[in-house]
């Protein structure tokens, strides 16, 4: 990845340094490095937002029919309580005054479900390479701790919200702020953000 500066690392430390950083910068919009760094990870960046500039609008849409659990009024699922033999719907009240799923001897509790038109994008091949060779760069990010935690589609960020706002721009996606030097080791720190 970092084609000139080695940065006192090994290869694999140096590409996963700047794949973390890369990753940083796309998440949040800014981080703060050394100068170093951030001109090697200001390439990488440049690079991955040209291609998603360049395949934004390489895609069609396609309706597709899909199965979805059905939902009663509190969130929860709605089941059925079936016959095991006939298959045979033996009860539509599926839960009793606790919220538990009700039982019936010679019955099978089943979900209900219903289908749903949507409209997906499919990417022709072109994004389709160029969406796998940014998740060449990039890392998964998961934000939100517990139960709530969502992973982030980077990649679909780029295509749908960076691309669409440096349209217009030749080159120049990022700039470089100097803050100072470190207090430790006297290293030029800098932020480096997305325009």
């Amino acid at each position: 990845m970092a084609m000139y500066r080695k940065l006192g690392r090994t290869a694999s430390q140096r590409k996963a340094l700047l794949r973390s950083q890369v990753t940083a910068l796309i998440a949040n919009g800014k981080i703060k490095t050394t100068a170093a760094k951030a001109e090697e990870v200001q390439k990488i960046a440049e690079r991955l937002i040209t291609k998603a500039i360049r395949e934004k609008d390489n895609f069609e849409t396609v309706k597709v029919s899909a199965k979805v659990a059905k939902k009663d009024k509190d969130g929860r699922r709605v089941k059925q309580i079936i016959d095991k033999d006939t298959k045979a719907v033996l009860s539509e009240t599926h839960r009793d005054e606790n919220g538990k799923v009700k039982k019936i001897e010679n019955g099978k509790t089943v979900t209900v479900y219903e289908t749903v038109e949507k409209e997906i994008k499919k990417d022709l091949p072109s994004r389709l390479h160029a969406r796998r060779e940014m998740l060449k760069v990039l890392y998964p990010v998961v934000q939100g701790e517990g139960k709530k935690a969502k992973e982030v589609d980077l990649v679909a960020k780029l295509f749908d919200e960076i691309a669409p706002k440096y349209a217009d721009r030749k080159g120049g996606y990022t700039r470089i702020v100097k803050i100072g030097l470190r207090k430790g080791d006297a290293a030029m720190e800098v932020l480096l953000e997305l325009v």
